[in-house]
């Protein structure tokens, strides 16, 4: 996803700013992309402290449990999930993406960071794994492409020229492996990245004492 896209359900309540600034404010967090350096004027230094104060406000009112607890789509299932269940997300990133619902936090958690187009894309490699339609593979390759990895991709991942160059070729003949290292690397951005600090997250710890106080 763009930064400037990410920033555009702000424009109602902060002063609109340059896209340099929006990148500078946003500093790169959670999506793994640098942030570009912001100038010396004090007047853009100003503008960037109101939106790293926009970002902050956006962030604290969904990143807090109640926005699960409280939505429709989740709240059945959050009734359903264990204390071991929500505990044992902590012990591995990849316990973390095997669980339905752990998915599921852990994509709120990313909004919150802007950056959810990571998880989605993952999930997306995962499931045109399991395509066994030959006929079917070559569409949805250039589907995936078109959503993710492209340059201006409505969702672009954060990928380098190489891999990007690859998965093109690997698109003249796509295989179910076609996307496998491209699937590598956003995995290894988000456990290094987004997952440690989900798991210090107000959303998670919220959850865990939610599973703990409700009756087995």
């Amino acid at each position: 996803m763009h930064q400037s896209t990410k920033f555009r359900s702000l424009s109602l309540s902060c002063p609109t700013r340059s896209a340099s600034e929006m990148d500078a404010a946003l500093g790169g967090h959670g999506t793994g992309k640098p942030a570009r350096p912001c100038g010396s004027n004090l007047g853009r230094s100003r503008g960037i402290r109101t939106h790293l104060s926009c970002l902050s406000q956006k962030s604290d009112s969904f990143s807090d449990f109640s926005s699960l607890q409280y939505d429709s789509k989740h709240s059945q299932a959050l009734k359903r999930l264990t204390p071991d269940e929500a505990r044992r997300w902590a012990r591995s990133f990849d316990l973390l993406l095997s669980h339905k619902y752990g998915r599921t936090v852990f994509r709120a958690f990313l909004q919150t960071e802007f950056s959810e187009e990571n998880l989605e894309f993952w999930m997306a490699c995962e499931e045109y794994r399991k395509t066994r339609s030959l006929n079917k593979l070559s569409a949805k390759a250039h589907h995936i492409f078109q959503e993710f990895i492209d340059v201006q991709a409505p969702r672009e991942v954060n990928l380098d020229y190489p891999s990007r160059e690859l998965i093109k070729r690997n698109l003249l003949h796509p295989t179910l492996s076609c996307f496998d290292l491209a699937q590598l690397r956003i995995h290894s951005l988000m456990e290094r990245d987004s997952y440690p600090r989900f798991l210090r997250s107000k959303m998670y710890n919220e959850l865990l004492s939610h599973t703990q106080k409700s009756p087995c």
